[in-house]
């Protein structure tokens, strides 16, 4: 009975916070007369520097590939881990199983090599 009554305050601190967030920014608006309206607080800006160039200038894009292929290759590796904790148990056929895993990474690497995703000409 004991764990019902934790359960059953847990779900009433959740209601409380559920109704009264929302709302928390209409109280203290009300209350405290608060004027949040600010001139400039819908202009646009970017990092606090005003826009001072077009909108549709070219981005250089390789930043964003270069951090995909870490991402790719960051995340492959860290399947490496578990393989390294049951080698011994996984025996002759996890190791070829990882030679496998390990040869479609370099397959993938050497793919993006040559594409020139990382090159900083």
């Amino acid at each position: 009975m004991g764990s019902y009554v934790v359960l059953f305050v847990f779900f009433l601190v959740a209601l409380v916070v559920a109704l009264l967030v929302p709302n928390i920014n209409l109280i203290t608006n009300r209350f405290l007369k608060i004027n949040r309206d600010v001139a400039g607080k819908y202009e646009p800006y970017e990092c606090g520097i005003p826009q001072v160039s077009p909108l549709n200038r070219r981005y250089f894009a390789l930043f964003y590939v270069l951090a995909l292929v870490f991402l790719l290759f960051d995340i492959e590796t860290v399947f490496l881990f578990p393989w390294a904790v049951a080698f011994r148990e996984l025996g002759v056929l996890g190791f070829v199983e990882a030679f496998v895993f390990i040869a479609i990474l370099l397959v993938g690497f050497f793919y993006a090599v040559a594409k020139g995703a990382l090159k900083w000409d």
